[in-house]
Formats: C-alpha cells, sequence, structure tokens
C-alpha cells in the first residue's frame, strides 16, 4: 500500500479568529498526511510545506518601522517559517503559503507589505465571520491550470495586510489580483511549485447557505487538490 504524500506544517498556535483544524483536514480531504514541525528541521520525508495564517509578519524582516496597525510580532514564529520555507526552496520541494505565509512568503524573496489596508473589504467582520469579493486570474501560472485563465473567484477574506505589484518580490509573479489592485495569488519563477495564496481555501465557511457553501468548497478544494498532485509527482 503506498503511503499518502506527506506535508510539513510549522506548529503554531492559531489566533482565536483561525481554526488550525481546518488546514489538516483540508490535507487529509485531498489525500494528503500531515507532520506538525515544532523544531527547526524540515523533516527529510517532507514531500511538502505548509504555511498558515496567523498573525501580522514582523515589518523590521521588510525594513520598516511596525505601524500602530499591525499586530505585535511573534519573532520565533516569523524565525521558525522563514527557516523551514528557506529549507523547503532549497529542496525545490511544493510549497502553499496562505494568508500569512502568502505575505512571508514575498518577505522571504525580497519582497514587502503593504501594513494595513483602508477600508474593511479585505478585513473580517465584527462577528468573526469572512468577508468576500472577487479575484480574477490571471492569464498563465498555477491558478490558471487549476481554474481557467481570467477566471473570476469569489473568495472569503480574513486579512488587513497585503502585497501590490509594487512590492512583489523580484522572483514572483502574480496569478490573481483584487479589483482593488492587491496580488491575491503568485507563484515563483525559479521553484517547481510555489504557489502563495491571500485567501483561506480551508475554511468550511458555515455562515454560507447550502447553495453557495456547494460552490465554495468545490471552488477551495480544487487549489488544495493541485498542491497535492504537486507533491505526489
Amino acid at each position: 500500500m503506498v503511503a499518502p504524500p506527506l506535508i510539513a506544517v510549522p506548529h503554531w498556535r492559531a489566533p482565536t479568529w483561525e481554526r488550525t483544524k481546518f488546514y489538516y483536514d483540508a490535507l487529509e480531504a485531498a489525500g494528503a498526511g500531515y507532520a506538525i514541525v515544532e523544531g527547526e528541521v524540515l523533516p527529510g520525508d517532507a514531500d511538502g510545506l505548509l504555511l498558515t495564517g496567523g498573525v501580522d509578519v514582523a515589518p523590521r524582516l521588510y525594513g520598516q518601522e511596525r505601524s500602530p496597525l499591525t499586530d505585535r510580532p511573534n519573532r520565533k514564529r516569523d524565525e521558525h517559517e522563514l527557516r523551514l520555507l528557506r529549507r523547503a526552496l532549497d529542496r525545490d520541494i511544493p510549497v502553499l503559503c496562505i494568508c500569512r505565509g502568502h505575505e512571508l512568503l514575498n518577505v522571504a524573496l525580497g519582497g514587502s507589505l503593504v501594513q494595513h489596508i483602508d477600508g474593511d473589504g479585505h478585513r473580517w467582520h465584527d462577528d468573526g465571520t469572512s468577508n468576500w469579493h472577487e479575484v480574477t486570474v490571471d492569464v498563465g501560472g498555477r491558478l490558471a491550470d487549476v481554474y481557467g485563465s481570467g477566471a473570476i473567484l469569489r473568495v472569503n477574506s480574513r486579512h488587513h495586510q497585503g502585497v501590490t505589484e509594487e512590492r512583489l518580490a523580484p522572483s514572483l509573479r502574480a496569478s490573481a489580483s483584487s479589483f482593488d489592485g492587491y496580488v491575491e495569488a503568485m507563484e515563483s519563477a525559479q521553484h517547481r511549485w510555489v504557489v502563495g495564496i491571500q485567501w483561506h481555501p480551508e475554511r468550511p465557511e458555515a455562515e454560507l447557505d447550502d447553495a453557495v457553501r456547494q460552490h465554495w468548497t468545490a471552488s477551495a478544494g480544487s487549489i488544495w487538490r493541485a498542491f497535492v498532485f504537486a507533491v505526489s509527482e
């Protein structure tokens, strides 16, 4: 019997507005196993790496002072995940980076972040439910392989920071953008399969009605299946 591919997931307690279990459930539903990584070493048998959501990345890592609207950073988490990410990139194993992970990927490769996006189009609501908006998938690239070039996706927003084209790391290319100019997905041009997405495909989004939830689940599941397919190749 062939064992499922193994995804390394750095272990950091999720903030109250996130649920770590959602990520594990999504990986298993797509046919992968996972290894929770607490130490400094990326497991040698890891077939891929997943970076999850959480508190803001420390602005000092991209040469800025912290805005009053930016979370107090978790320096240990930043350092831990950066080490694991760089080792995964060196090994050229597939990497999927979600929300904070998307932002950390950009910083790790020399980009920077908008520390606070004005307005509420990207933040979650006060009651903890997600905000929603549309993103357009760019022509070519990994997301176009999953959803189709030019596809318009309705995604859940649970962040207040972001990446713009001007702040995008040199080795990354945008693969989906929002109506207000933020890079909602990106990928490495120098690695086999490295993708960052700003939204949260792991969330079941229980506040949606049945019809919308079914559509969302199918759409969100597609990126997990693409990730697991990549680690299985």
